[in-house]
């Protein structure tokens, strides 16, 4: 399933072709997706001006002129792409493959002349469409924690989040009511930068006072380094993950222990082997000499 930075890569991808825009046309191919559109979706859009297009945690936010906000998540193996001349042009001379067109089953036409077309083999992924006051308390937002990029993650808010948990720091980092977005990939990549275990107990980086473990600070730190990289890398594509302009993500290149099981860990004298071992039914990658 695409994470944050894949995310966060797609929307500033539509954002310049988006941005300003209207909906004059919006072409919905079949009734459903993980779940069925909403009523006179078409109808609705039609006709709206895009005034932005922001992100929260793995969801798209697309606010319209009428105050209500598009709402549109890539499930497993959905992707938009934009569509214009000058796209189709860098497309062919990319040589980017293209995703198989019997699967695009949504397709925006704006009053620039482009096309945003999503395309969405499994079906995981969906559209709502909300009022703009009523996104902080809906299911799919109220329970949301905090975003991991910009500057609100630090180590005093994990010392804040994670204080008496005895719950495993991963499993801990992957709740999403604690921290938006962050998936299995990143967090893995993350743990190791750190020099931390997946096991390790995630209330030990809590002092007993409340304050902040230097453990803490150094992880907060490499989560954002690690979801800046890979958002300048354009996301990882280990499956369906395509840029807006049918490019692949290029992260996947600089993993250091997700997939690698049995390959020498990178960290320079440490000598280890990367394992993997199975936690609430994900893989979790790490190096059992240097993560503690």
């Amino acid at each position: 399933m695409p994470e944050l930075p894949e995310v966060e890569t797609v929307r500033r991808g539509l954002e310049p072709a988006m941005i300003g825009a209207r909906i004059v046309g919006l072409d919905q191919r079949r009734p459903d997706l993980r779940f069925p559109f909403p009523d006179r979706f078409s109808e609705r859009l039609t006709g709206r001006e895009i005034l932005a297009l922001g992100r929260r945690a793995k969801y798209l936010l697309a606010d319209l002129d009428d105050s209500s906000v598009l709402v549109m998540h890539l499930g497993m193996s959905g992707s938009f792409r934009v569509e214009d001349m000058g796209a189709a042009k860098a497309l062919a001379s990319s040589g980017a493959p293209s995703k198989n067109a019997a699967h695009d089953h949504v397709v925006f036409t704006l009053s620039t002349g482009a096309r945003i077309v999503y395309n969405d083999p499994r079906r995981f992924g969906f559209m709502q469409l909300l009022a703009r006051h009523e996104l902080p308390d809906h299911p799919l937002f109220r329970a949301l924690g905090i975003e991991p990029l910009g500057n609100e993650l630090d180590g005093a808010v994990l010392a804040r989040l994670f204080t008496g948990k005895a719950t495993p720091l991963k499993a801990a980092l992957l709740d999403q009511s604690l921290i938006a977005g962050l998936g299995n990939i990143y967090v893995c990549e993350a743990l190791h930068r750190a020099g931390l275990s997946p096991r390790r107990a995630a209330g030990s980086l809590a002092c007993k006072d409340g304050r902040p473990t230097q453990r803490a600070r150094l992880l907060a730190k490499m989560i954002r380094e690690v979801l800046e990289e890979a958002v300048a890398a354009g996301g990882s594509s280990l499956r369906d993950h395509r840029q807006t302009n049918g490019a692949l993500g290029y992260f996947q290149h600089k993993f250091r222990v997700y997939d690698r099981e049995l390959s020498p860990c990178p960290t320079p004298e440490c000598g280890g082997v990367i394992r993997r071992i199975t936690q609430s039914g994900r893989s979790t990658y790490f190096c059992g000499a240097c993560q503690r």
